[in-house]
């Protein structure tokens, strides 16, 4: 096993009540055979040995796995393929592992029970069979998708995506960008937000230490409600909705007045601003142009639209100097590249037959 080429992985998990999440059972597969681990009942962090050996790890949607995989066994797959994230340049997009097995290799995946508790034991004969099934046809998942990518020319884009997958899987989260997830991040202004960002990184490092869901720490309703209206004394704080007692014992009162003091005397060149409207709005109609070009181009080259360039994707290319995934990569000369000469007005949008097509301009504009 530990010498095997190739290897299939996969994990089941919980964190629902953790901040962490808490490896439940971990599967393996090999040419010759399939194992099952308990996490529960043995060490796991040997596994290391594979992960880091010469063996290429297969793996459906690994964006979770890979997460609990590192915090387990402390290491990550040297070298992974992404199923999925393969599929989606024959033109599956985010499909699901049954739905790729039905239609590359004609087998019908039993579908699990989603809510099932994998910290129950012992595990029923029906837990182990749909967890083996998980593992059971991703080598055989990896030859087939092999043959359609080097079908269509598209190996070298599937690996180097995977490869960028890897590389995400290793950034740690920041406490001053969690902000960015309250649902009314971009409607914050003013020293609200660097209220907004000093009281939620608080509550990420709080929630780290105590290895429970941030919400649990502090609601997110009372976070933006301090962000617009920030409290000053612990009688102030008292009354602001969604807060009882338990957010606020153990010290945590103080350290939340604190927090919005910091973030009401915070630096602006300090503020962690989210990506997104604000830096596209001088460009919008620019941005709007390309990205239904985009999509149409997805369509034509049977790519999934999330995989080939986002509307982020699009904003961030536009930047002055260009950053993020078009850049320096095989995307450059499929989409930005075009993107940068339509946005220059070398190129225009047309459509023909119904579809968005990218055509050298004329410069004769239409009259009234």
């Amino acid at each position: 096993m530990v010498e095997s080429p190739l290897y299939g992985i996969d994990t089941e998990f919980h964190r629902e009540r953790t901040y962490y999440p808490r490896l439940a059972l971990l599967q393996i597969s090999w040419p010759s055979g399939i194992a099952l681990v308990d996490p529960l009942a043995v060490d796991v962090a040997p596994l290391r040995a594979i992960l880091e050996g010469p063996g290429l790890a297969i793996v459906h949607a690994s964006d979770q796995d890979l997460e609990v995989l590192e915090r387990a066994c402390s290491a990550l797959p040297r070298a992974m393929f992404d199923t999925q994230v393969a599929a989606g340049f024959i033109g599956m997009s985010s499909a699901s592992l049954g739905a790729i097995v039905e239609r590359l290799l004609s087998v019908h995946l039993e579908k699990g029970d989603q809510l099932t508790d994998w910290t129950r034991r012992p595990l029923s004969s029906d837990q182990l069979r749909y967890a083996a099934s998980d593992v059971a046809y991703l080598l055989e998942l990896h030859r087939a998708l092999l043959g359609r990518l080097e079908a269509k020319g598209r190996l070298a884009w599937a690996e180097a995506e995977c490869v960028l997958c890897l590389d995400r899987g290793r950034a740690p989260v920041v406490p001053e960008e969690s902000w960015w997830k309250l649902r009314q991040a971009r409607q914050l202004r003013g020293r609200a937000r660097g209220v907004a960002q000093e009281l939620a990184a608080w509550r990420e490092r709080r929630a780290q230490s105590l290895d429970v869901p941030v919400r649990s720490v502090f609601p997110d309703l009372a976070l933006v409600s301090i962000a617009h209206r920030p409290p000053r004394t612990r009688r102030d704080l008292e009354q602001v909705r969604s807060i009882d007692q338990r957010h606020l014992s153990s010290g945590a009162a103080d350290e939340v007045l604190a927090a919005v003091e910091a973030g009401l005397t915070l630096d602006e060149g300090r503020l962690h601003l989210p990506p997104g409207p604000h830096g596209e709005a001088a460009a919008k109609p620019a941005v709007a142009l390309a990205a239904a070009w985009v999509q149409e181009r997805a369509r034509q080259l049977e790519i999934d639209p999330a995989i080939l360039a986002t509307r982020a994707d699009v904003v961030s290319y536009l930047k002055d100097p260009p950053e993020g995934r078009l850049l320096n990569t095989w995307r450059e000369g499929l989409v930005g590249e075009p993107i940068r000469r339509l946005v220059s007005g070398e190129a225009a949008v047309a459509f023909e037959r119904g579809s968005l097509v990218l055509e050298e301009r004329s410069n004769r504009p239409v009259t009234d």
